[in-house]
């Protein structure tokens, strides 16, 4: 597909960064390209038209980037999810083990209410495991995830699997490695 070919050849890969052994996957420089932005979301979007979704939550920080575009595209409102401590005032949080360690995420009053229909958007699917957690915060104020959408996912690291017990689409644009 066209679209993949060019994404992928928009993302820079920069070796051992954030860690030695990492290898990240750099979207910065997919904003340098509108058309590629626009299409990007695009197809994001267009695999939860017929969801009725209400809200898109994105997940700090690269969530917020195409976030708001996707919930434009769908009719939607955005809603951010944030690590703990950087919202004022605070509805629900969750707390998840990391690989070395914990996390907690935390959602401002009033962004998502009982009974939203809720797509869940990030940059990237790893592990798998803040996608999970943002479910579960979604959940826990008693609203619906319909899906969750990603620009990247790395199929190696299994967060497809954390995902599957929420029972919703998980659309993706491009898969490393291939």
């Amino acid at each position: 597909m066209l679209l993949e070919k060019e994404l992928r050849e928009a993302i820079r890969e920069i070796p051992d960064f954030p860690q030695k052994g990492v290898l990240f996957k750099d979207i910065t420089p997919l904003f340098l390209r509108p058309r590629l932005v626009e299409r990007c979301v695009e197809e994001l979007s267009r695999h939860f038209r017929v969801r009725d979704v209400s809200k898109v939550v994105g997940i700090e920080s690269r969530g917020f980037l195409l976030g708001p575009m996707i919930a434009q595209q769908l009719g939607a409102g955005f809603a951010i999810v944030r690590k703990k401590g950087k919202l004022p005032e605070i509805a629900a949080s969750v707390s998840y083990e990391l690989e070395y360690g914990s996390a907690t995420i935390e959602m401002a009053k009033d962004a998502v209410q009982p009974g939203d229909k809720v797509l869940i958007h990030d940059d990237l699917l790893a592990t798998g495991g803040t996608a999970a957690a943002t479910a579960r915060l979604v959940q826990q104020i008693g609203a619906q995830v319909v899906g969750f959408a990603f620009l990247i996912v790395l199929e190696e690291l299994g967060g497809r699997k954390a995902l599957e017990p929420f029972g919703a689409p998980i659309v993706t644009i491009l898969s490393y490695p291939r």
